[in-house]
């Protein structure tokens, strides 16, 4: 038996469906909420209500369960240090207690337990708690994910619709990315199952090609078809100004979290899918049918060569 966390989010949901595909039985953990979780649709797989802070509940979702993937995080600041700090301490007592075989956390570039940034902070944090667990571990530290329903390359595009006519550029459009297709995320989540290569290791993953993240929001735009000015603009303005628009425009698309997650380069060793998985990782202009399509996607491809042929 797999015990998932957070296996009703954005990653959760494709690493469950995947699972269960490859014929393992699958155990999800869902803290208790009025709102109605959203399970893989025609996937079967048990469910435990449990909070990652109730260590008791914990040991009983954990009966039976030889490996567990840890991928449940804060949603908001204020939960960040219940969700992925407290929460990833119990969690790693329980699976100790429980004898685990293998703890896989889903961690992120830049994890860093001094880090500046809360979200990159707690990651780290959390990825101590699991070093010292006893428990084996393999920690996964991936770029940031695109993919439907993702709160990265939807956000965008919602941002793009909303927008006056321009849109800012956090970092002055300069930071790095390296986004990774979710499917393939979750192949890797799904291969680091009873690896020994990869026992008690933490290996950095993403996509294979680099953008920067004017030309991120150059590929969204094009995607959906708009036509928006792009204005540089520093982090910490955007971090006053966000302030501001989350307070006026409910669901205001450009969170806290997407300004930590674009505030550093997201990057690693390009062939690292193919290196450490033997995986080739998906295209990211190739895969955004997701969003509105447009025949500026072609467009776009041609001119993106252009500039590398030139810089080669």
């Amino acid at each position: 038996m797999i015990l998932v966390t957070g296996g009703t989010g954005f990653i959760g949901r494709v690493l469950v469906r995947q699972l269960v595909e490859a014929g393992y039985e699958v155990r999800t953990l869902i803290r208790p909420s009025p709102k109605s979780p959203q399970l893989p649709q025609g996937v079967p797989v048990e469910v435990a209500v449990v909070s990652l802070n109730d260590l008791r509940g914990l040991r009983a979702a954990l009966r039976g369960v030889d490996q567990v993937y840890h991928l449940a995080s804060g949603e908001k600041s204020g939960e960040l240090y219940e969700t992925d700090i407290a929460g990833t301490e119990i969690l790693a007592q329980a699976a100790a207690g429980a004898r685990v075989k293998q703890l896989i956390y889903l961690s992120q570039i830049g994890a860093d337990k001094a880090s500046a940034f809360p979200t990159l902070r707690a990651k780290g944090l959390a990825e101590e708690h699991i070093r010292k667990s006893g428990v084996p571990y393999t920690i996964l530290r991936s770029s940031i994910v695109f993919g439907p329903e993702d709160n990265f390359t939807t956000n965008l595009a919602h941002l793009a619709r909303i927008a006056p006519g321009f849109l800012f550029l956090p970092s002055k459009g300069e930071t790095l990315l390296q986004p990774i297709w979710v499917e393939d995320l979750a192949t890797c989540l799904l291969w680091s199952l009873d690896a020994p290569n990869l026992e008690n290791e933490m290996h950095e993953i993403g996509g294979s090609e680099y953008f920067d993240l004017r030309q991120v929001f150059e590929i969204i735009l094009s995607a959906t078809g708009r036509k928006r000015l792009l204005l540089p603009a520093t982090t910490p303005l955007l971090r006053v100004l966000n302030v501001f628009l989350e307070a006026l425009i409910p669901n205001f698309p450009l969170t806290s979290f997407f300004l930590d997650y674009t505030a550093i380069n997201r990057t690693c060793e390009t062939d690292a899918l193919s290196r450490i998985f033997q995986l080739m990782p998906a295209r990211f202009t190739y895969r955004l049918g997701y969003l509105d399509k447009s025949s500026r996607l072609d467009s776009l491809r041609k001119k993106l060569k252009r500039k590398k042929g030139k810089t080669t």
